[in-house]
């Protein structure tokens, strides 16, 4: 459901599926919360091709960013897709999560 790497000190975590739903949600969190298990985590959720997040999955991304915090790390958000970027700010998300047009503006953040 994911796959991951690093750049310099950053887990970029990558979702392999088009849609976060109440069919992937406990999954994908399941193994997001394996990458930020650690102290201090610092990371990134790429968005990019993720086309659909229903209230499930909208759930899910606000718990593994509570798992990150309750770590004293940071978890990012990159890449969204339009829909996604728009559901996003109706939801007014865009207040608690960190969220980044671009995967390098996202990594580039952390240095800042």
């Amino acid at each position: 459901m994911i796959s991951t790497g690093k750049q310099d000190r950053i887990d970029i975590i990558n979702i392999n599926s088009d849609r976060i739903d109440a069919l992937t949600a406990e999954n994908l969190k399941r193994e997001i919360a394996r990458v930020l298990d650690k102290a201090h985590p610092m990371a990134v959720l790429n968005l990019q091709g993720v086309d659909y997040i229903d209230s499930t999955g909208f759930g899910c991304l606000l718990a593994v960013h509570k798992a990150a915090k309750d770590n004293y790390g940071v978890l990012k958000f990159a890449s969204p897709e339009k829909k996604v970027s728009e559901s996003l700010h109706i939801l007014n998300l865009n207040t608690v999560f960190e969220i980044f047009e671009s995967l390098d503006d996202c990594i580039r953040s952390f240095n800042s």
